[in-house]
């Protein structure tokens, strides 16, 4: 990943348009994962606290299939590709998590900056199309739709919801705790 320094950390416009403030959102939130999860070996990417189960390698592979699952079903109307088409979402719910324990830290690095990578594509070339009001393909049983505002907004709260378990993990690890990273 990406060393993340106060030069580099995304912030969203203060006053901006309505789709810088929500990309903005979200990128931060992105950068607050990787940050969290940054430096640390196999042992540190595998830790957990209390009761959870949940690791910060989980954490990445998971918001990778979040990432590609939201603009390739949602968006595009399309099947998610590898590695998540091959698996059996219904026997085994929380693969992407319990799996994470087989790939080294850079196998999870390296998926989640390539699921981020095809995402950011995907809505740059969205928002130049037509912006937030565009509707995605999948159509809901009552015949709704999605726009891209919402899969956006979708995105931004599954991240903070995850950074903030990021954040409990990370401090057990080594005790590194914050909001933004080091100056």
């Amino acid at each position: 990943m990406t060393e993340i320094t106060a030069e580099t950390w995304p912030e969203p416009p203060l006053a901006g348009t309505e789709a810088a403030a929500v990309v903005g959102a979200l990128e931060r939130q992105r950068a607050t994962l990787a940050w969290k999860c940054s430096g640390l070996d196999t042992a540190g990417l595998q830790t957990t606290v209390g009761a959870s189960s949940v690791t910060l390698g989980g954490l990445l592979k998971h918001l990778a299939h979040v990432e590609d699952s939201h603009f390739a079903r949602l968006w595009l109307g399309s099947p998610v590709g590898a590695p998540w088409d091959t698996v059996d979402w219904d026997s085994s719910p929380d693969w992407d998590y319990r799996s994470a324990a087989e790939d080294s830290p850079e196998q999870l690095r390296t998926l989640w900056q390539e699921s981020v990578a095809r995402s950011r594509a995907i809505v740059d070339k969205a928002l130049i199309a037509g912006g937030l009001d565009q509707f995605g393909a999948y159509v809901t049983r009552s015949g709704e739709r999605p726009n891209l505002r919402r899969i956006l907004l979708d995105l931004v709260e599954e991240y903070a919801r995850h950074v903030g378990h990021a954040d409990l993990i990370r401090e057990s690890v080594d005790g590194l705790t914050g909001e933004d990273p080091p100056k």
